[in-house]
């Protein structure tokens, strides 16, 4: 069996490396050559900056805990049909704005037992329908308790790109970071209609470390 890693990163997350640098370094030439007219350049420099900022978190304990997947706000809480699964079971949305830290968070400690990309259009991921019509990752997890779950990446209007790091039959850690979505996104979790919700509409949660509900005992 794999076992996932840790990410090892500093406040910056590395997807932004790139981004800095290119800008960083316009921004520099242009303030040599331009002076104040450099300033729009040194704008978008603190925005990527900010965007890709990936601060470390503390996640509490409890096997039975769901953690965050992401920052962001609760815009979904409900009973429906996990499309992944084909199950009754309660959904929970998250969406990122892009002023939030864009990095995932594993939910539950466990096992990923199927991970799937679907192709998919770019709607403004705050919308019912982008849940099952945007680009999107899903992962299948079945918890320490046996508990099967579904969480799913999905792009949104802005966001082009969906990064996951873990792989099938990875073992996987509560509030490991495990992916990442550029510029504006959102996550579903699917869990067993039985769970107990923690959180409220509306409710701005931190990945890695706010509760969103809590799994029954048992299977």
């Amino acid at each position: 069996m794999k076992v996932s890693r840790s990410y090892d990163h500093p406040l910056i997350a590395r997807e932004g490396w790139p981004f800095l640098a290119g800008v960083g370094i316009l921004a520099s030439l242009s303030t040599i050559y331009v002076g104040y007219f450099s300033l729009p350049l040194w704008i978008i420099f603190i925005f990527v900056l900010q965007f890709f900022r990936d601060p470390s978190r503390v996640t509490p304990d409890g096997d039975a805990m769901v953690i965050a997947p992401a920052d962001g706000r609760v815009i979904y809480i409900g009973e429906t049909t996990d499309p992944y699964a084909n199950e009754e079971r309660l959904k929970i949305s998250v969406f990122m704005n892009v002023f939030n830290v864009h990095s995932n968070r594993i939910p539950v400690a466990g096992i990923v037992e199927k991970k799937q990309y679907y192709p998919g259009q770019f709607f403004n991921a705050a919308l019912d329908k982008a849940s099952e019509r945007n680009e999107r990752n899903a992962l299948f997890l079945k918890s320490k308790n046996g508990h099967q779950l579904t969480c799913v990446q999905i792009a949104g209007l802005v966001a082009r790109r969906i990064l996951c790091y873990v792989d099938e039959g990875a073992e996987v850690v509560r509030g490991e970071r495990y992916g990442f979505i550029r510029f504006g996104s959102r996550v579903d979790l699917y869990l067993p209609k039985t769970s107990k919700v923690m959180s409220s509409l509306g409710d701005k949660v931190v990945g890695g470390e706010t509760i969103l509900a809590e799994l029954p005992s048992q299977e």
